[in-house]
């Protein structure tokens, strides 16, 4: 195998054919307005995504935009001929914001894309030449050959389909259709309905819920078995819940078709129950498993985590407890539905249990590989077919975040993690029986600092690396995956060939390390956007501090997505320093870290931002009595919070979409994190905004969509009933169209125009 993969490394030795690259930049700086801010996609993130291999791994597939839109198309590479060409252009120009179910729309909300034309795709493993893909579009799903025309399979008529995805076999596609769980034999081109019972309004199968969708990282509601012969599928009884009422206030209609309603779990509440069903792919009775999770008093088994298939079609559920201190992963019988516990995670009431998709069947010895933040810090860990954990595979502190790749026969595993430091993320490879039990350091296979995706072939002999830095814009890359040795670079571009970059001089923003004292002398990391001193002078400087703080979020690491955050760009080219810095809480920095806000938000997160600040002034960068804060979702809670609790400090804040008090978000992220409202009544009454507005002294501008199912407007109304009682003044920025975010261009050309008004006047 290392043989094969050497020849191939000689092979592509000399070779410089590329993807296609973005247009060079001639022209001169131009003055940065508003409008720069709004502009997707943002400078350099225009790239190659959705990279995959085909499956005899002689193709690169990927979607991209050749004119730097958000309009994607597929392209492929061929590794034999290096070239490149577009394999599949939407015959009606694809998705667009307009011609989707509002089905679809609710779940783009929930995976926050952006993408248009075409956004996802499959390859047909069992396609002769191996060169057919299946891509879903809004009409209906396609087909294409690389020799053929596209090929319409399944329109969608009357009814969306939602969530296609192609059996392991390449021969059926199963689809959710008026929510029950279809499949389309591809041979035949037959559908066959393979659920019934469901209303769509209180109960639902294949279609993940909303926390799972929102907050466990779970999109799917069905799960194909190895052999395609059966399919495992969630029941989503929601009969419990209230349904919560949004209304349309900007329509011109009303009635039914200017309101919808959602059942959302609120914290403390009934969450939905879900049953977890096998059914044949031919048709026949449902198999249900020995499992039911949430509903009322039941709060061991309250939540389905994670649904995955072990070798020999054995079906494997993680079960999460309500206070996510217990995870269980559960085997069953096929044909009885018996479930048996073969492993238990647990972890301290003062912590959590994150979930995550390490997950990894082996197929020597029924065993499995497993993910555990036990020691602090997220490892892997081989257990054996009865779940007993034989031992670590990786160990220290820092963190493994996904398993990209096992190679059973070679005795490797490959992996993305932060060894070389929380603010990047490299490919590492690791033996997967350490000899004498001695683990020892992982090789690393990617270079050059920042931060690195990977995509291993089938093979498992090369991998492409997208890698990006504070310096470095996105590019692609062809390695092998024996030594890491480059094979052809397939996209690639700098900063200073990116028209907008060049224009607008954008300069990468300066990452620090700051103490803070009394705390474990814990070290925080920031980054500074600052002004340009010929133009402005020496500091100190007004300041906005760009917050999020809530955990699962790293704001600041060695990416990209940093030098091109047009807003601090936009803002520190007006002469404001802008700041941003990830407080305790924070992902990436293990457990202890994250949990230090534990049943306490809104107190050491805010203070740790309140320590960046002191720190700014000690420094000399930024102008006491001229610092404010503004952020999004948890970041504009922490800015409305933290505006109101040190009013010393903080001028004025921006919270968008923020959540105001903890009683009114859902379940899962606030549970996880706060505790049940009854169990932690000082922690919830503490971290709501509502209970410090009295001593607010700076200026405050909300910002919120009227149709918010994630953070409803009910948040942002609360505050401001407590702000009148306080007879404190406030600004306010609706629309009444948008959910999380405001989408359209104008929208958000509007919003990013009064913000900087705001800043201006109250700076």
């Amino acid at each position: 195998m290392m043989q094969s993969g050497e020849n191939k490394k000689l092979k592509y030795s000399n070779i410089t054919c590329k993807m296609p690259q973005p247009d060079s930049c001639v022209d001169d700086q131009i003055p940065f307005s508003v409008e720069k801010i709004v502009q997707f996609p943002l400078p350099g993130c225009g790239s190659p995504a959705s990279v995959n291999f085909s499956p005899d791994d002689n193709l690169v597939s990927y979607l991209f935009s050749p004119d730097q839109t958000l309009n994607r198309k597929v392209f492929i590479f061929d590794l034999t001929t290096c070239k490149q060409e577009v394999f599949f252009s939407p015959p009606d120009g694809g998705l667009d914001e307009d011609n989707l179910s509002e089905e679809e729309k609710l779940r783009r909300e929930r995976s926050r894309e952006r993408g248009l034309g075409v956004t996802r795709y499959e390859w047909v493993k069992t396609s002769p030449k191996k060169t057919t893909i299946m891509v879903p579009l809004p009409a209906g799903i396609y087909f294409m050959d690389r020799s053929l025309q596209p090929q319409l399979k399944l329109p969608c008529d009357s009814s969306p389909i939602i969530d296609p995805h192609l059996s392991p076999d390449g021969t059926m596609l199963a689809y959710v259709r008026n929510h029950e769980l279809h499949a389309l034999d591809l041979l035949y081109n037959r559908s066959k309905r393979l659920t019934s019972g469901a209303n769509g309004t209180t109960k639902t199968h294949a279609v993940a819920e909303y926390i799972a969708q929102e907050e466990m990282d779970r999109r799917n509601g069905y799960w194909w078995s190895p052999d395609s012969k059966c399919i495992a599928f969630t029941e989503v009884d929601s009969s419990e819940i209230p349904l919560y009422r949004i209304m349309h206030q900007g329509k011109n209609t009303v009635g039914s078709d200017a309101q919808e309603e959602h059942a959302y779990p609120f914290a403390g509440a009934t969450n939905v129950k879900v049953r977890l069903g096998v059914v044949p792919v031919i048709g026949g009775p449902v198999t249900w498993m020995d499992l039911c999770c949430g509903g009322t008093n039941n709060t061991d088994d309250e939540y389905l985590a994670r649904v995955n298939w072990m070798h020999g079609n054995v079906l494997v559920a993680q079960v999460l407890n309500r206070s996510h201190s217990k995870l269980k992963l559960l085997k069953f019988d096929m044909k009885t539905g018996q479930g048996k516990c073969i492993f238990v995670e647990e972890e301290e009431q003062d912590k959590w249990i994150n979930l995550h998709d390490c997950f990894t069947p082996l197929d020597k010895g029924g065993g499995f590989l497993w993910a555990s933040e036990k020691t602090g810090f997220r490892h892997v860990y081989v257990h054996d077919e009865k779940g007993v954990c034989v031992g670590p595979i990786t160990q220290g502190e820092w963190m493994v975040e996904q398993i990209v790749g096992v190679n059973e026969a070679s005795g490797f595993i490959y992996f993305t993690a932060t060894l070389d430091g929380p603010l990047e993320c490299h490919l590492y490879r690791a033996n997967l029986s350490p000899n004498n039990g001695l683990l020892e350091t992982p090789v690393k296979l990617t270079s050059g600092k920042g931060k690195h995706v990977v995509v291993l072939d089938h093979q498992m002999q090369k991998f492409v690396d997208i890698h990006e830095s504070l310096d470095l814009p996105p590019r692609v890359s062809l390695y092998s995956l024996h030594d890491g040795a480059l094979i052809m670079s397939l996209y690639e571009q700098q900063a200073s060939t990116i028209p907008r970059v060049k224009k607008l001089q954008l300069n990468p923003p300066k990452i620090f390390q700051i103490q803070i004292q009394g705390k474990d002398n814990t070290v925080l990391y920031g980054a500074l956007y600052k002004p340009d001193e010929s133009k402005f002078g020496p500091p100190p400087y007004k300041t906005m501090i760009s917050v999020y703080g809530g955990p699962g979020v790293q704001l600041v690491s060695d990416s990209w997505g940093n030098t091109v955050d047009m807003r601090a760009q936009f803002l520190a080219s007006k002469g404001i320093l802008v700041w941003k810095m990830d407080n305790r809480g924070s992902s990436r920095r293990g457990l202890a870290f994250e949990a230090a806000v534990k049943y306490n938000f809104g107190r050491f997160d805010v203070e740790d931002q309140v320590a960046g600040a002191e720190w700014l002034i000690k420094q000399g960068l930024a102008k006491a009595e001229h610092i404010g804060l503004y952020g999004w979702s948890y970041g504009g809670y922490l800015s409305a919070i933290a505006l109101s609790r040190f009013p010393q400090v903080f001028r004025c804040g921006i919270a968008g979409a923020p959540v105001t008090s903890w009683d009114g978000y859902d379940s899962f992220y606030t549970e996880k994190y706060m505790g049940m409202p009854d169990h932690n009544k000082p922690g919830y009454g503490f971290g709501s905004v509502m209970n410090h507005v009295d001593n607010m002294k700076g200026k405050l501008l909300v910002v919120h969509g009227l149709i918010d199912e994630n953070v409803h407007f009910r948040h942002t109304a609360r505050l401001l009933n407590a702000l009148v009682g306080a007879h404190k003044p406030y600004q306010l920025l609706l629309f009444p169209d948008a959910r999380h975010m405001p989408r359209p261009l104008h929208d958000r050309l509007y919003m990013e125009q009064r913000i900087w008004d705001f800043i201006q006047t109250t700076l």
